[in-house]
Order: structure tokens, then C-alpha cells, then sequence
């Protein structure tokens, strides 16, 4: 080969890069493009953090609502108070009965059931045995196939002969009218004693049962569960004299309009005094047709109402 050749072959290799010598290159020039591509998004991503961390600055300094004071809840609690009972001036207690054994029967059987299913099955049941001393002596099995519409029959045929039994050997057959002697009787508790003791003897009770404990939880009268220590809360929120009156209202609310799955928000006459509006349906249309028994229109719980009830009387056992 002749030196011009080679002259010309090592030239062409020398103006040809090689695939590796590609590479090296293709390395170098790579982190120059994104350090130009970061300096143009920098100042973007550095504002972005600033608005976010302004923001959560602001979010934890906004003032926070004053919890309501004391005072403040005694007034709105009685106010509520008062607007119920313009509403409601004809609430009474949703079990029929003509005295205090009848009463106290009728309500331990309201145990997980309605009043009206109870109202329906205790026309019989008194016939058969009007006072203590006959309840006391009857046969269990009739007993318990006379209460079978109230469920849990059996245990309630236990409860209902006991504190028969209770007051014939202990009380003369009468019942008695303090608390104390009250919930010593089988199958009678602090709730089914104001009942009996508000309505019947005239002594204020606060009844807690499940419609009143959830609407002064929404209320937000008190957080408490337990129905001994809801009693003692909202007992210190008004006078004595209102308590039996509170029990009936709070209780014909709960049942007519603030329901417990759904209620309605928008038919409500205390909705601007309440701290859990929006819970239920707040369409004034939509909420009327949630309403329950003479605020829908429709048959209350009683059998015999009454004369200042505006409802109509509920239909006996089997009626159509």
C-alpha cells in the first residue's frame, strides 16, 4: 500500500467518531440540558411552595368558634324549649290508660316496641285482669298469648306478674308513688318510674328514652350516653316544674319530625336554633312528606287521645 493510503485511512478514522466516543458525549451534553430545563421551572416550583406553605399558615391561624358558654346554652336550651310548646300544647304521654297500675303495666311493655302496638294489646290484657291481685294470680301462659303483639312476651309476663306480685304482697295493691319504692319492682327502671311518677302522681321526672337522648345530643345539650347522667345534664339546665312537660315534647319531636335515620330538617320549627341542621332533608317539600302522625296527617299512638289532640285516634288490633 502506498503511504498516500494510509494517509487517507487514518484521516476517515479520525473524522468518524467512534459508537463509545458517541456515548461519552451524548453523557456531557445531557446534564447541561437539564440544569437549563430546572432554571426555567425553579422560580414556578419555589412560588408553588410559598403559596402552599402561606396557606396552611393561614388555615392554622383562622380563629377558631368560641365554645358555647353555659349560660348561652341555658337560654337556648329554654327556648327550645318554649318553641315546643307552642308547637306541641297537646303533648301527653302516648300510652292509653285510667290509673297508675295501668300506666306502669303499659310501660314496661313499651319495651322495644311502639306505645301504639302497646295500646292495641292492653284493652284485653286489662279486661281480663283490671288490678294487681288479679295479674298477680293469673296463668303465665294466658298472660303471655294476650302480650305476645308487645315481642319479648315472656320476659315481659315475668316482669308484668312480678311487680304484680310485688304490689299486692308489698304495697297493699296499690302502686307506690316514690321513685325508691318504684324501681325495686321487677322490671321497672329509672325511665319507666318518671313516667309513671310525672304522669300519673304528678312528681317532675325527665324520662330519657331513645328519641330524647338523641335529640339533646344533637342539641347539643349534652354529650353523654349513659341515660342517668343525660338526666342529671339536662336536669340542671331547667326548673324542676318543666321536666315532666320537657319529656313530652323533646319526645313528640323526635318521634314527628326529627327523626333518627332521616330527619326532617326542613319542616323543622326550631331549625334555626339547632347545631345539627343539614343532618336530614332541608327541602321544605321533600321534608313535609317525612312528617309522622298528625304532622303527615295520619293516626297518632293512642286508642284514645285526649280532647285537645288534633290527630285522629289510632285504629285497634287488626284494624284495617
Amino acid at each position: 500500500m502506498s503511504k498516500r493510503s494510509e494517509q487517507n485511512q487514518a484521516t476517515a478514522g479520525a473524522a468518524k467518531p467512534t459508537p463509545a466516543k458517541r456515548a461519552s458525549a451524548a453523557k456531557k451534553a445531557t446534564p447541561a440540558k437539564k440544569t437549563a430545563a430546572a432554571k426555567k421551572t425553579a422560580p414556578a416550583t419555589k412560588a408553588t411552595k410559598a403559596a402552599k406553605v402561606t396557606k396552611a399558615t393561614k388555615a392554622t391561624q383562622a380563629p377558631k368558634a368560641k365554645p358555647e358558654s353555659h349560660t348561652a346554652l341555658v337560654r337556648r336550651a329554654r327556648r327550645i324549649n318554649r318553641e315546643l310548646a307552642e308547637v306541641y300544647s297537646y303533648a301527653h304521654p302516648e300510652l292509653d290508660f285510667e290509673n297508675p297500675f295501668e300506666l306502669l303495666v303499659a310501660t314496661v311493655l313499651s319495651a322495644q316496641t311502639t306505645d301504639l302496638r302497646v295500646n292495641q294489646t292492653t284493652p284485653r290484657l286489662f279486661a281480663a285482669y283490671p288490678t294487681p291481685e288479679d295479674l298477680a294470680a293469673a296463668n303465665p301462659e294466658e298472660v303471655e298469648e294476650l302480650i305476645r303483639p308487645t315481642g319479648f312476651f315472656r320476659a315481659k309476663t315475668k316482669s308484668i306478674m312480678g311487680l304484680a306480685t310485688a304490689l299486692r304482697d308489698n304495697h297493699g295493691g296499690e302502686v307506690p308513688g316514690r321513685i325508691e319504692d318504684l324501681v325495686k319492682l321487677p322490671g321497672v327502671g329509672r325511665k319507666t318510674a318518671f313516667v309513671v311518677l310525672g304522669n300519673a302522681f304528678g312528681v317532675p321526672g325527665i324520662t330519657v328514652d331513645t328519641h330524647f337522648g338523641r335529640l339533646v345530643r344533637r342539641w347539643k345539650w349534652t354529650e353523654e350516653t349513659d341515660p342517668v347522667k343525660v338526666e342529671a345534664a339536662i336536669a340542671e339546665l331547667f326548673p324542676k316544674s318543666e321536666w315532666t312537660m320537657l319529656s313530652h315534647r323533646v319526645i313528640f319531636h323526635g318521634r314527628r319530625i326529627c327523626h333518627s335515620r332521616k330527619p326532617a330538617c326542613g319542616a323543622c320549627p326550631i331549625a334555626d336554633l339547632c347545631p345539627s341542621y343539614g343532618e336530614g332533608e332541608t327541602d321544605p317539600e321533600k321534608a313535609k312528606k317525612l312528617l309522622k302522625y298528625e304532622m303527615g296527617g295520619l293516626p297518632g299512638q293512642r286508642l284514645k287521645p285526649p280532647p285537645d289532640y288534633p290527630g285522629k285516634p289510632a285504629p285497634p288490633l287488626g284494624a284495617a
